[in-house]
C-alpha cells in the first residue's frame, strides 16, 4: 500500500495524496472527529457534509463546470476519494502568465461560475486558491462550504470573495482580471447583473463595518 501524504490540513478536513489508489493518483478528503461535539452528533454532521459535498461536486460537473472526478464516497468514514488534478493553483500563476492568457483564463472562470450559479450552486469559498489551472482551464475544487442555493445573496457572496481575493493577492491585476471574469459570468448567467449588484452591496456593508 502506497504511503499517504498530508498536503493540506483545514479546520474541517485533512487533504491527503494517495499516489496509487487503485492504480491512479488520487486525493482523499477526510473529515476528522471533533471532540467538542457529542460523538453521535459529530458522526451525523461529518456524514451529512460528506454526502452533501460529493453530491454538489457531481451536480457541478453535470452543469459543465470542471471539477475533480469522484472515485469513491464513504459517508460513515466521512471520506471522499477524488481525482488528482495536475496543474497549478490559479493563485500561484497569475504573476507568471501574460496578459492575454490571464484574460482568457479569468473569462473562462467567469463563464463556469455563471454555470455553477445557474445550476443553483453557491461555492462558498470562491477564490483563486480553490481553482487549479490544468490544460488551459480552471478546475473548481474544495466544495466543503458549498450549498444548493438560487439566492442572489449567496451568489453575491461568491463574487465578493473572488473580488476581495483579487484585491488582496493579485492587486496589480485586479481590475483586468475581474473585468474578464465579469464578462464571462454575464455570458452564462441571465441574472448576472443582479448578482453583481448584490456583490457591490455586500462590499459596501463590509467597508461600513470596518469603519465602525
Amino acid at each position: 500500500m502506497a504511503e499517504l501524504t498530508l498536503i493540506a490540513k483545514g479546520a474541517e478536513a485533512d487533504i491527503l495524496l494517495d499516489p496509487d489508489w487503485n492504480g491512479v493518483k488520487a486525493i482523499i478528503k477526510r473529515r476528522g472527529e471533533k471532540s467538542y461535539r457529542l460523538p453521535e452528533l459529530d458522526a451525523a454532521i461529518r456524514r451529512s457534509r460528506t454526502i452533501r459535498e460529493s453530491s454538489i461536486i457531481h451536480r457541478a460537473k453535470e452543469a459543465g463546470v470542471p471539477t475533480p472526478l469522484i472515485y469513491s464516497v464513504d459517508p460513515d468514514g466521512a471520506q471522499i476519494v477524488m481525482e488528482y488534478i495536475e496543474g497549478d493553483k490559479v493563485r500561484d500563476i497569475v504573476g507568471r502568465i501574460g496578459p492575454e492568457e490571464r484574460t482568457r483564463l479569468f473569462r473562462e472562470i467567469g463563464r463556469k461560475t455563471g454555470l455553477l450559479h445557474g445550476a443553483g450552486i453557491a461555492h462558498g469559498d470562491l477564490t483563486t486558491s480553490n481553482l487549479i489551472s490544468s490544460g488551459g482551464r480552471g478546475v473548481f475544487i474544495d466544495f466543503g462550504l458549498a450549498e444548493m442555493s438560487d439566492e442572489v445573496e449567496s451568489r453575491g457572496v461568491d463574487l465578493n470573495l473572488m473580488y476581495r481575493m483579487l484585491i488582496s493577492t493579485h492587486y496589480e491585476h485586479t481590475e483586468e482580471l475581474f473585468t474578464a471574469f465579469k464578462a464571462g459570468y454575464e455570458e452564462t448567467l441571465d441574472e448576472a447583473q443582479e448578482a453583481l449588484d448584490r456583490m457591490n452591496e455586500i462590499s459596501k456593508r463590509g467597508r461600513y463595518v470596518e469603519r465602525e
